[in-house]
């Protein structure tokens, strides 16, 4: 009898750590596969209807928080300034999940996070609110700036503080009302999905950092600081000779300037009047694939932000010219022949870039060094070009997040700013802030002064290849008080404007990149 009742004993202990590991199994090895099984939707639901943390704009403006419900669930998500922060916030939907910052920080928000349960060991027996509050840096007055100068022209606005990486405003057009992809109805939020989904403006797309544009002109701040980093060049050698057209070596298709104007001089005169001859040359004459590479890529091309939203777009600057032929020396430099009695050949004289290589698709850097061919860049990027440039050369990580804080108030982490890239040396982005205000007092973005304020800025027209001619508007600039650090950076992109014109950026962005420099500091 005790040999069976051990043998049953035994049969039980077997059976009974069998059903343990496949519990365990289940819990902890396949929790992921079920969560993320379609026909499984507790889990969506359960946090649909949950209680999460509010999200706050830097002026205490409300722009998400949840709300009891009468329907079939506790609470639903609300977001109370609309479109406004649509593109920032996104969105909690029972049907299609959680968008923006509702995506990145949801256990934060939710309160499921481990240092949000258990803050003391009296936190293990007893119940409290463990949801925390989101605190942003973007500033909904600056945000409604923003969206105000930019009306219904498609197009993206970006500031940040230059100094920390605190993103003030980040605004596209077209965009869309988050509450009714948060609506409980599950066939209504599924309508207004599928409808957002058909626009061909894609609104849900937060262009401000999700999508790509050429930059134009705007991009010869890179070639200008690659420049000054060779030390080839300085703020005022070489003295470019004035052309409408640059002849690309080893072969290409000839670069002009708009509408066939001639121009040239120091950089800071070719900055001031935007001269695409004497870009062209000097990045591929001056400074080489190399160096404009390696600035491009200190600046933060080729890379994702490191900024606190899912999706960041990855700016490019290619990186292929093909093989080295020969150097600048050998394509540029002239030997005088033998001619007249008694003159004798001369060897070619020594050019001062004649080291610099020229390679297979030289002509492609031509034309990569003024912002075309194939380089891309987000809007956010390049507000962080001209931010770069305004903080004597660091290049501060970008974030919306300034603190995130418990349900009493208690705050549980704070953002703290971190120098992401060393673009340049302190002098180097002295003289390029230095030319960047001389095109804001005397070149193509004097629509962006501002009366007793020092505000830098350089303009842009992408053209799009259309016939009729269409083009993005571009403007970055920055702004700070007289004797002190620029406290605003700013780009604003308008899309596919009409015609092709080097005016167009100041003539149609540098009106909205103003209001939101006036804004931030505070100037009417």
């Amino acid at each position: 009898m005790n040999k069976r009742i051990g043998r049953l004993g035994l049969v039980f202990g077997v059976l009974y750590l069998i059903l343990f590991a496949q519990l365990n199994r289940v819990q902890f090895f396949g929790a992921e596969r079920l969560r993320e099984n379609p026909i499984n939707t507790r889990g969506l639901i359960r946090e649909f209807g949950q209680e999460r943390g509010p999200i706050m704009a830097a002026d205490a403006v409300v722009v998400a928080r949840s709300i009891p419900s009468s329907g079939s669930f506790d609470n639903i998500r609300e977001y109370p300034e609309g479109e406004l922060f649509a593109h920032v916030v996104g969105y909690q939907s029972l049907n299609v999940g959680a968008t923006g910052l509702e995506r990145q920080y949801n256990d934060e928000l939710a309160g499921s996070s481990l240092d949000q349960q258990v803050r003391s060991i009296g936190d293990l027996f007893r119940h409290r609110d463990t949801t925390a509050t989101l605190n942003l840096t973007i500033r909904a007055d600056v945000q409604r700036v923003a969206r105000d100068a930019l009306g219904e022209q498609r197009g993206s606005v970006v500031a940040l503080d230059p100094r920390t990486g605190a993103v003030l405003a980040l605004w596209t057009w077209p965009t869309f009302d988050p509450n009714l992809l948060a609506a409980a109805d599950g066939a209504s939020a599924n309508q207004a999905y599928e409808d957002l989904l058909a626009d061909p403006a894609n609104p849900l797309l937060a262009k401000s950092f999700r999508e790509l544009f050429f930059p134009g002109s705007t991009f010869k701040l890179v070639t200008a600081t690659a420049a000054l980093t060779t030390g080839r060049v300085t703020a005022t050698s070489p003295v470019m000779p004035d052309s409408d057209s640059y002849q690309p070596i080893p072969a290409g298709r000839p670069i002009a300037n708009f509408a066939g104007a001639t121009c040239g001089g120091n950089l800071v005169e070719i900055l001031t009047v935007s001269c695409n001859t004497a870009f062209a040359e000097i990045g591929a004459e001056w400074v080489g694939p190399d160096s404009m590479i390696a600035t491009a890529e200190r600046y933060g091309f080729n890379d994702v932000p490191p900024i606190d939203l899912p999706a960041a777009a990855e700016s490019r600057f290619p990186t292929d010219y093909g093989d080295r032929l020969a150097d600048v020396q050998f394509y540029r430099a002239e030997t005088v022949e033998e001619g007249e009695e008694g003159v004798e050949e001369t060897d070619p004289p020594e050019l001062p870039n004649g080291d610099v290589g020229v390679y297979e698709d030289t002509a492609r850097l031509s034309q990569a060094s003024i912002g075309q061919n194939d380089v891309a860049a987000s809007p956010l990027q390049m507000a962080m070009v001209a931010g770069a440039i305004a903080n004597d050369g660091l290049l501060m990580s970008p974030y919306v997040v300034s603190s995130i804080a418990a349900a009493d108030g208690e705050i549980y982490s704070s953002a703290d700013p971190e120098i992401w890239r060393v673009v340049s040396s302190r002098a180097i982005a002295q003289t390029m802030r230095n030319a960047m205000i001389n095109v804001a007092t005397s070149g193509t973005a004097r629509g962006l002064a501002i009366p007793g304020l020092v505000v830098g800025g350089k303009t842009g027209t992408a053209q799009l290849g259309t016939s009729p001619p269409n083009s993005h508007a571009w403007i970055v600039g920055f702004a700070g008080p007289p004797g002190g650090a620029a406290e605003v950076a700013v780009a604003v992109i308008v899309e596919a404007q009409d015609g092709a014109s080097e005016q167009t950026g100041g003539r149609v962005a540098a009106p909205i990149a103003r209001a939101v420099l006036e804004a931030v500091m505070g100037v009417s």
